[in-house]
């Protein structure tokens, strides 16, 4: 056979892979519109959020190098569309990443898209952040349980990455009426010990562009503070979406984890060259869940 019939078959095998998988969750989503489960923003479409999804795809490598599309599962590469488009999250919009685990693809939420899940419970206007560097003034008020930031002042000289106190993330709502959230430098850090890539070096993303990263920590926090605190039938397929995307992403790294570990020799414990698993992570993708909650399982998980 030829080197353009074998293209030309793998181009026809990919092209049907693509509409069985896509058509599976456009079927179970259609589904859910019609029970009346699930309610999408009105320029929200999942035909093409889903076929942006697959074009990402395309590019989404393993820590072998592998393609996802080939190395995962067609039950956890639909799951991860299904999660994406219940949360009406699009990935050309940087709102969510995925990431393969062995077999498993899981989707990772940015804090875009930790944003645009929160919006669509129909009460926030805006969410912001800010970091407080050292010098800074910040006035805050306690109401019922809620942070308020009545002032944050700061001179010019005070912007120095390295010297950053803390940040803080503000949800401004439709009545006008905000609340904050604010973390300490030292629970930021702390925070950024959960993430996969190596936040403690000097090269990595947390180092560079650490401005950046502790406003996605405490915008990422609050939203799922906000979103696990809601009750809205309406919406309970998101906010179970929600939450199952992040606790389905860290069993597939235990998983993950163990396995490799069981593949590996018993080395001698003065071996100080062990190296951590590899991450596919691109750098601009590490908005991944550092400050992952220990929330359960939704009892019904929507998978295929």
């Amino acid at each position: 056979m030829s080197n353009e019939l074998v293209k030309k078959e793998e181009k026809q095998i990919a092209v049907r892979e693509e509409r069985n998988i896509t058509d599976n969750v456009l079927n179970k989503i259609h589904q859910f519109q019609s029970n009346g489960q699930i309610y999408f923003p009105d320029n929200y479409s999942p035909e093409n959020a889903l076929k942006s999804a697959w074009l990402k795809l395309q590019e989404v490598k393993d820590k072998d190098n592998k393609l996802a599309l080939e190395t995962c599962t067609q039950a956890s590469i639909a799951n991860a569309l299904l999660n994406m488009v219940i949360q009406g999250l699009n990935p050309m919009k940087n709102q969510c990443y995925f990431i393969p685990y062995g077999k498993q693809l899981t989707l990772m939420r940015s804090y875009f898209g930790s944003i645009a899940v929160a919006k669509q419970f129909g009460e926030i206007k805006d969410i912001t952040a800010e970091v407080i560097y050292e010098g800074d003034k910040v006035e805050t008020e306690i109401k019922r349980g809620k942070t308020i930031i009545i002032s944050h002042s700061r001179s010019f000289e005070n912007i120095n990455k390295a010297k950053i106190n803390g940040a803080y993330a503000t949800i401004l709502y439709n009545d006008n009426t905000e609340e904050s959230l604010i973390m300490t430098m030292e629970q930021i850090r702390t925070s950024w010990k959960k993430s996969k890539l190596n936040p403690d070096g000097k090269d990595s993303t947390h180092s560079q562009f650490t401005e950046d990263m502790s406003k996605r920590t405490v915008i990422n926090k609050i939203c799922k503070y906000y979103i696990n605190t809601k009750d809205d039938s309406n919406l309970n397929m998101i906010k179970q979406a929600f939450e199952t995307s992040d606790e389905e992403m860290k069993e597939a790294e235990v998983a993950y984890e163990i396995e490799e570990n069981a593949n590996k020799e018993l080395i001698d414990i003065d071996d100080t060259n062990v190296s951590s698993a590899e991450e596919t992570v691109e750098s601009d993708n590490s908005a991944s869940e550092e400050e992952s909650q220990n929330t359960e399982a939704a009892n019904e998980r929507p998978e295929f």
